[in-house]
């Protein structure tokens, strides 16, 4: 995927005519859209549930790494990622769970999406393992001090809480993982290879470059986490 989005550039098609043909095969109905996929089966339609089974949770309190997904009130979409060391999501009883929110840049961009737009999807992943649970709900944001310290990492209670009340909950299948082999170490890339968030960042600012002989990725913020 990488080559061919760098090769676009230098592709004969101007990308200007690229794109316009890419949007003029735009799919926009849903019976256009199962016409090209088809229906699922009965059994994936259904596989859904409104509440945590016993080993959803099982898998929950293995999963120490999540994917946020909120959206504005104009529909506006963000994704953000979440761990911990270890997994300290709270499961308040089977429609509920709370996950905790730890000192970052400030934006808080989930947080003042939330508070605009409740609606949430989660992606619990846990490394090695090739199914991921999806959880999507309706989000509030808590400061309630003893939850917030059952949560603590270090000693250090969470800042804020996400509170979650579920309106679906499924495992999704291992495809995507193994074509992406995201798990197997020999299909990882050369860390020196992949650009450091202090180049990109300076590129985006139009900065020049930042200087990295003495080692890419030694941000500070790695030894201040919580």
């Amino acid at each position: 995927m990488f080559g061919v989005t760098t090769n676009l550039r230098d592709n004969a098609v101007a990308p200007d005519a690229i794109r316009a043909r890419v949007l003029a095969n735009r799919v926009d109905s849903i019976e256009e859209l199962r016409a090209i996929v088809g229906d699922p089966t009965e059994a994936v339609r259904t596989k859904h549930t409104a509440w945590l089974t016993p080993l959803i949770r099982e898998y929950l309190r293995a999963s120490a790494f999540f994917l946020l997904g909120t959206s504005d009130a104009d529909g506006n979409c963000d994704v953000t990622p979440r761990g911990d060391s270890t997994s300290v999501i709270r499961i308040l009883d089977d429609r509920t769970l709370v996950i905790p929110d730890r000192p970052g840049n400030r934006r808080v961009d989930s947080f003042r999406n939330i508070l605009a737009n409740p609606h949430v999807g989660l992606l619990f992943l846990i490394p090695g393992i090739e199914e991921a649970l999806r959880i999507n709900g309706r989000a509030t944001i808590t400061r309630d001090p003893e939850i917030l310290a059952e949560m603590s990492i270090q000693g250090r209670p969470a800042v804020l809480g996400i509170v979650v009340e579920i309106d679906l909950a499924f495992v999704h299948c291992a495809r995507a993982m193994l074509r992406a082999r995201l798990w197997d170490p020999k299909t990882w890339p050369d860390d020196d290879a992949i650009p450091t968030l202090a180049a990109m960042w300076n590129e985006q600012k139009d900065l020049p470059a930042p200087d990295e002989s003495a080692g890419k990725r030694r941000e500070g913020y790695r030894a201040e986490l919580y």
